[in-house]
Parts: C-alpha cells; sequence; structure tokens
C-alpha cells in the first residue's frame, strides 16, 4: 500500500529541567525511549525541536529584581526613566518593570495604542473614534483615558493593564505617568532617558529617539546583556524573551543555543547512524483571528538550529495542477502526472504559478508554530517535539 501519512508531529515527554542538566543527552535519551514506546523509527532529516524555557534552565540563565534594577541605576544614574512601547504582559513584563522602576526615581510609560506592538488589545479602536482620538498623532493622558473609557480590561485575561502597570511601579515607591502614543519622540517631552521596550521594531525606535534628542538611550536588550552580581544574561537579547519564574525572578532567553543543537545532532548520529535536524524554539508565529494577537513575544522563533533548516520551502500547489495543468486527467493516472511534475520541478521558483499561495516563510518560523502549538505552554510536559515527514512531498 502506498504510504498514507504525511507530517508527523509528536511531543515528548521528557523529565523536568534543572540548572546544570546536561541537555544534548537528555534529548538523546528521551528520543530514543520514545521512539520505542511508541513504536516509530528514527528516520534521517527528522526534526526535533526543544523549547527554549530548557535550554534556559539547565544553563541557570535567570536574574532577580535586584539585579535588573542594578543595571537599570547604572544605565540611567537614578534618574527618571521613560519607558517606550512595553508589550502588555504579567507574564513577559511585569517582573522587568518591577526591577526597572527599583532602580529608577520615577517611571514615565508610554504605552501604544490601541494595541501594543503583539496586538493584546489596551482599548478597541471603535471606542477611539466615537472620541475622534486619531491614534497616529494624538497623545492621550492617563486623566484623559480614565474620563472617556473609564477601566478597560484586556478580553482574554481580564486586565487593566494602566492600573497594572502603575501599581507595580508604584509598589517600589516610585512616581509612575502612564500616556498613550505612538510617535517614540514624544516621550522626550517627559523626559531624555529612555528605555525602549518594544521587541520587533526596536532598532527603529532607538533610531527614532536618539535623533529627536534623547540623552540616555537604551533598549531592554541593553539591560543584563552582561552578568550583574552574578546573574544570567544574553549578550544579544538582554531582557527581551523573559518570562516571570518567580514573584522575584525572571528566566532569560537562553544563549549560546547553536552548540546545544549541534551537539543534539551529533550524539543522535553516533547513536542511531540517522542524521536529523534540530532548532531550539520559542513562541511560535502566528496571529489569533479574534483576540488578533500576534504571538510572537520573543525577539526570535529560533535562538538555534542546524544547517538543514535554513532556507523557505519550495513547494508546488496541488490543487493548481490539478486544476490547470492536468484538468483533463484523473485517478492513477493524475498521480502519476502530478507527482512527474514535482520530480521534474523540484527548484520552482516562488514566483511560478504552480507555486501560486504557497507560503513563503522561514522554515524555522514555520516549525517555531509546529512546535509551541505541539508543545503548549501549560502542563502538556512535551518540551521536545520530534517531527517526522516534514521535508517529504506528494512522491515520497
Amino acid at each position: 500500500m502506498n504510504r498514507m501519512v504525511g507530517t508527523v508531529s509528536r511531543g515528548l515527554r521528557a523529565p523536568i529541567f534543572k540548572e546544570g542538566d546536561n541537555v544534548p543527552e537528555i534529548v538523546l535519551d528521551t528520543i530514543i525511549k520514545a521512539s520505542k514506546a511508541e513504536g516509530f523509527e528514527i528516520r534521517n532529516n527528522d526534526i526535533v525541536s526543544i523549547t527554549e524555557s530548557v535550554i534556559a534552565r539547565a544553563q541557570g540563565n535567570y536574574a532577580t529584581i535586584e539585579q535588573i534594577a542594578t543595571d537599570i541605576n547604572n544605565k540611567f544614574k537614578s534618574e527618571e526613566v521613560g519607558i517606550v512601547f512595553p508589550i502588555l504582559s504579567r507574564n513577559r513584563f511585569a517582573v522587568s518593570l518591577q526591577g526597572i522602576a527599583k532602580g529608577s526615581k520615577k517611571v514615565i510609560i508610554m504605552l501604544k495604542y490601541p494595541s501594543d506592538e503583539v496586538g493584546n488589545e489596551l482599548i478597541d479602536i471603535k471606542s477611539l473614534e466615537k472620541h475622534n482620538i486619531n491614534p497616529w498623532i494624538d497623545v492621550v493622558t492617563e486623566n484623559q483615558f480614565r474620563e472617556m473609557f473609564g477601566s478597560y480590561k484586556h478580553p482574554y485575561t481580564g486586565v487593566d493593564y494602566i492600573e497594572y502597570y502603575r501599581n507595580i511601579v508604584e509598589s517600589e515607591g516610585k512616581e509612575c505617568e502612564i500616556i498613550l502614543g505612538n510617535n517614540a519622540e514624544d516621550i522626550l517631552k517627559y523626559t531624555k532617558n529612555v528605555l525602549v521596550s518594544d521587541v520587533h521594531t526596536r532598532k527603529e525606535t532607538k533610531e527614532t529617539v536618539l535623533k529627536a534628542g534623547g540623552k540616555k538611550v537604551y533598549g531592554l536588550d541593553d539591560i543584563l546583556s552582561e552578568p550583574i552580581d552574578g546573574s544570567g544574561y544574553n549578550e544579544e537579547y538582554g531582557l527581551l524573551g523573559s518570562n516571570t519564574a518567580t514573584k522575584e525572578k525572571l528566566k532569560l532567553f537562553p544563549r549560546a543555543c547553536q552548540p546545544v543543537v549541534e551537539e543534539i545532532q551529533k550524539k543522535v548520529l553516533e547513536s542511531t547512524g540517522k542524521k536529523i535536524e534540530v532548532m531550539v524554539y520559542g513562541d511560535g508565529a502566528f496571529k489569533d483571528p479574534v483576540a488578533k494577537i500576534w504571538e510572537l513575544a520573543d525577539p526570535v522563533v529560533s535562538p538555534g538550529y542546524t544547517e538543514g533548516l535554513k532556507g523557505t520551502p519550495s513547494e508546488t500547489k496541488l490543487k493548481y495542477l490539478a486544476d490547470n495543468n492536468f484538468k483533463h486527467l484523473k485517478g492513477e493516472e493524475l498521480k502519476q502526472a502530478i507527482s512527474k511534475f514535482i520530480k521534474e520541478n523540484e527548484q520552482k521558483s516562488l514566483d511560478d504559478d504552480e507555486s501560486l499561495g504557497t507560503t513563503p516563510r522561514r522554515y524555522i518560523d514555520l516549525l517555531g508554530s509546529l512546535s509551541d502549538l505541539t508543545s503548549g505552554s501549560g502542563d502538556k510536559g512535551t518540551p521536545i517535539v520530534y517531527i517526522q515527514g516534514y521535508f517529504d512531498n506528494f512522491t515520497a
């Protein structure tokens, strides 16, 4: 019988990773045990993806509120700090904000509206229209916001983020001012000391603030970019990609992931004779169609991956072939004609009609989304994802 199954994604249950664990050894052991328990064969071109949290935990890549505060103080010298465009997230930003407040004299927070960079809603855009507010040019103070809209809670979490962020700053005994705006240079009307806090547009925001006259301008990627009093760190991303670990500590995005994925690939090859591809993944790169939230709060989907995962798919649209090139065929004759076409045109350009509608995204971003959805972020206990058949096509 012809093969009836294409891509298969399996979440593999693994031990709870702790600081100092040998990640490559544990991943190899988990793959071998899972293949025996579930009866699947390890094959060339299989893909193993490991959640970034596993790497960071094994590295002990953590930082405390005090360590964040020390770095903030080092950079801003206990002056007021204007935080520009932080995302709305208890998990992603609350502990960082507490450390920032602790290391500052005063905090001015400038929030994007009607939603943050990744789509978390601060206010319904239709409400802005009712009050003739133009988010492209208008800066709205907290008092103005309350007078017009009262308390507005996030549709998924039920959190009033203006109140929530204010309470965090004030819990450190510091003055807090919150404004809503979408032009980064407007923060300079309040302070010349700026902490750029957006994720994917941070470089452009830094340039805008500096050109407009910012004096001390840093990004979240500059905070804990080196160890502070024995803290963890990330030389490239700093606090970006961090998550709450405890009320006093956060887990940073992992560093040095490339040696880890290459070591896993090597160990699997030595143990099984099969060459697989390996990647570390964080958030998937997909968007919620209801809440309009873009999942990617991490600075990248994958901070480390093996050579075979570089590039983008070059695929042929089967339904286009069936409806156009071979519309006069059906059954086995149609199958053979399409298979022949694919084999003869394996390197088709995405500009060709037969590729129309295929997704021009990188392998690592597509696989990161698949892995994130497979493993989940709660209690599934499957931080390792094993993917088979991903590189196969209709002819395999």
